[in-house]
């Protein structure tokens, strides 16, 4: 017998959890028809020496919406070892939507999600209505990896509200029609529902996004509609509740018996903060309070700080600062030579030195640079100086060693400023905690400000091999394994015989992320955060062999994957 594909002379890992063991692979019709030893050839064969073999990477948590469109192959999350994705996140889709009224779409997308509107226009070939009409149209489409998709709130009330959606409470009949339409996109298909109540979540125009003009009402009116499928999850991003332990608690129980009334997994992203230590263990004990009361919750977290990136070549915090604005509306060439003048270097760094409320922000929201915790990166793996200290070692100030630090690198130089999970003990914590899950990508969105798609391979090269605080096991089950099953990926996130053949194979001597740099590969030629990997041999995805040393082979095997009860629409 002869094989489409053979994975050879590798070290399996399972994703299981279980012990490593030699093996090999073999794959025929995109499943996995054997593993073990295998002596029969295949039509392609991969020498996997030295390497691991494990389940593709799962995400459930990115923003690929719109670029599923004109990314093929799912960047950045491929290089990384990602071999299927869940998009539609707080509250942010496509669909529903008429054509005509796309702008309103582009609306809570464009700032919130930092996706250039002229990328959107050049990129998406509009040509759906409603969620199982888009469905179909991705179904359609090139890809690379894998899919799934939530129906999302915003996208939602101003298909049924129009521009009232981001000012209006939903009338009886609009709050029945939204509940109507989200079962019948999980129905067809769709992962479930997702909403954003976070006031980090603007349009452009500086208002909330339509999906924060609705009531808990409407929330649990939708949410409990899916329950009656059967099917489907609901992912949040949370209210803002500040600091006050009555509004938390408050927030928290509505989520708790959301959960146990509806009998819908709730998931939610959460972060540690250095400003307010074990605010995030409250989160955690509510995930136990609630499985105890029968509903089901869980977290999303992340593998590392959660970091935004600054460039002369993107964005920086002064963006829209006095005077600073005016250099930075010029084009590199110009602020580089603007840059020599002494007197315009003086007042930039005057101005950036100074005291300020919080800036105009441009999607995430970021406040003005904190130099102790505001790090030149010049290396992939977190181990940076601060410019508070490099500042103190040349004796000048933060703003002023920025700039130098930017002109010594003709400008490409790049900075970061954590703004969660800075301290490492919380991330490791928050990773093993039994009801989170690793994920939290955000791949897709906040594009030209941070690049988080590198959250698997950073599992590898920090928690495992750097700090050895995870097995190899332990964290291959928890980028495959933990969230395939959270999101009902039931025939991927394992190596078995008979199930999907999403398969990466790694290094686990040098996976790493690779430093991120700024590229204007989107349409219109809109920039963004690229970030590549080192030590990723091949990634497959059903069966084909979509990146071989990180090079697309121009497979694009990857599929729609549609939820439980698509087959019975």
């Amino acid at each position: 017998m002869s094989y489409d594909l053979v994975i050879k002379n590798g070290t399996i890992v399972d994703g299981s959890g279980g012990a490593r063991y030699r093996g090999d692979v073999a794959i025929n019709d995109g499943k996995i028809a054997r593993i073990g030893r295998v002596s029969e050839k295949g039509d392609q064969t991969i020498d996997a020496e030295g390497h691991i073999v494990s389940p593709g990477f799962v995400d459930g948590h990115t923003h690929m919406d719109a670029q599923i469109f004109w990314d093929p192959i799912g960047s950045c999350s491929c290089y990384h070892g990602v071999t299927s994705v869940v998009m539609g996140n707080c509250g942010f889709t496509l669909a529903p939507c008429r054509e005509a009224e796309a702008d309103l779409v582009f609306r809570n997308l464009e700032r919130a999600e930092d996706i250039a509107r002229d990328a959107m226009l050049a990129g998406i070939k509009w040509s759906w209505e409603t969620y199982p009409e888009y469905m179909d149209v991705l179904d359609g489409l090139p890809k690379g990896i894998n899919y799934a998709g939530y129906m999302g709130h915003s996208a939602l009330r101003t298909y049924v509200m129009g521009q009232r959606a981001f000012e209006e409470e939903a009338n009886d009949d609009e709050l029945a029609t939204m509940a109507r339409l989200a079962e019948e996109a999980v129905r067809a298909g769709a992962m479930g529902f997702t909403t954003s109540r976070s006031h980090n979540h603007e349009t452009s125009d500086r208002k909330p996004v339509a999906s924060r003009a609705g009531s808990w009402k409407e929330i649990r009116t939708i949410v409990n509609a899916i329950g009656k499928t059967g099917a489907g999850m609901f992912e949040i991003a949370g209210e803002t509740t500040g600091r006050d332990p009555d509004r938390i608690r408050d927030y928290q129980q509505r989520l708790k018996n959301l959960a146990v009334e509806s009998r819908v997994p709730i998931t939610w992203g959460m972060f540690a903060s250095r400003r307010a230590p074990d605010h995030w263990r409250s989160y955690f004990d509510l995930l136990d309070e609630t499985a105890e009361a029968g509903g089901r919750m869980f977290a999303q977290v992340h593998s590392r700080s959660l970091n935004v990136l600054f460039s002369f070549e993107a964005h920086l915090p002064f963006d829209n600062w006095h005077v600073w604005r005016d250099l930075r509306q010029l084009s590199l060439a110009e602020q580089k030579t603007k840059l020599r003048d002494p007197g315009l270097r003086a007042k930039l760094i005057e101005i950036a030195s100074a005291p300020s409320k919080r800036h105009e922000e441009i999607g995430t929201t970021v406040n003005p640079p904190d130099w102790d915790w505001f790090f030149h990166m010049d290396r992939a793996d977190g181990h940076d100086v601060s410019l508070a200290s490099i500042a103190k070692n040349r004796g000048i100030s933060p703003a002023e060693a920025l700039i130098d630090i930017a002109v010594a690198s003709d400008l490409k130089a790049l900075f970061r400023m954590p703004i969660n999970n800075e301290i490492d003990s919380d991330v490791l914590e928050m990773m093993k905690h039994p009801r989170s899950v690793v994920t939290f990508s955000d791949s897709g969105a906040h594009v030209s400000q941070i690049m988080d798609s590198s959250l698997q391979t950073n599992v590898f090269s920090q928690w495992v091999r750097e700090k050895q605080e995870l097995t190899l096991e332990e964290a291959v089950r928890m980028v495959t394994f933990e969230p395939a099953n959270h999101w009902g990926f039931h025939d991927r996130g394992l190596l078995r015989k008979g199930l999907a053949a999403d398969i990466t194979v790694f290094d686990p001597k040098n996976i790493a992320p690779n430093m991120p740099e700024v590229v204007h590969d989107l349409p219109a030629g809109a920039t963004r955060l690229k970030q590549t990997a080192t030590g990723i041999l091949a990634t497959v995805v059903n069966g084909q062999t979509l990146l071989r040393d990180n090079v697309h082979t121009g497979a694009t095997p990857g599929k729609l994957l549609r939820g439980p009860l698509a087959s019975t629409v």
